[in-house]
């Protein structure tokens, strides 16, 4: 089997999320779901010093952060009201060896332990494997416990630490704590989403 890219511009339909490309036109939505400083102090986007409070500066963050043409950006839409709370990717494709990585990942804070996370990433993870791909790796700042949490709660296997990967923003070394599921572990990892999800099989 190979591994083929998912076609960005196909929508994925979640019961409360609808994942779609994010655009440069969604940047300002983004902006007042995620342009907090909350969101960045667990590591995201390289820690509490990458916060920019301007839309302005915010805007020319992202343009470098996000995996603009090289991933799938996404993103995270609210079903009910078609409220935008959120960004995800699904990038660093490697067709050959079929593995892909997921992150990029940020939601609106008042998301945060809600049913939004786990359906995004059933809706990435089932695109990705659908596709032919074998390894989806998700990774964290070793720091960011909550992000770490929520990685294992969905039944990604921790793969260990790797050092020194990258400079925050506060010009730290970055630690980044690695997980992946694999095609084989698929079945189950997808069933427990689904339980926790409260979809129904026939």
């Amino acid at each position: 089997m190979t591994a083929t890219r998912p076609d960005a511009d196909v929508p994925l339909e979640g019961a409360t999320v609808r994942l779609r490309a994010l655009t440069l036109d969604d940047l300002p939505d983004l902006f007042d779901a995620i342009g907090h400083p909350e969101v960045f102090a667990g590591g995201w986007g390289g820690g509490p010093a990458a916060y920019r409070d301007t839309y302005e500066e915010w805007r020319e963050f992202m343009l470098g952060y996000l995996a603009w043409g090289t991933g799938n950006v996404t993103a995270v839409v609210l079903r009910d009201g078609d409220r935008l709370v959120g960004t995800t990717t699904l990038g660093d494709f490697d067709l050959g060896n079929r593995s892909a990585h997921i992150g990029w990942t940020a939601y609106a804070p008042e998301t945060w332990g809600t049913r939004v996370n786990a359906e995004t990433k059933r809706l990435l993870l089932g695109t990705a494997f659908d596709h032919g791909f074998e390894r989806i790796k998700l990774q964290a700042d070793v720091l960011n416990a909550r992000s770490r949490s929520a990685i294992l709660r969905l039944g990604a296997q921790f793969e260990g630490v790797l050092r020194h990967t990258q400079l925050r923003a506060d010009g730290t070394w970055r630690d980044t704590a690695v997980y992946s599921i694999l095609s084989e572990e698929w079945p189950a990892v997808r069933d427990g989403l689904d339980a926790r999800l409260g979809v129904a099989h026939a």
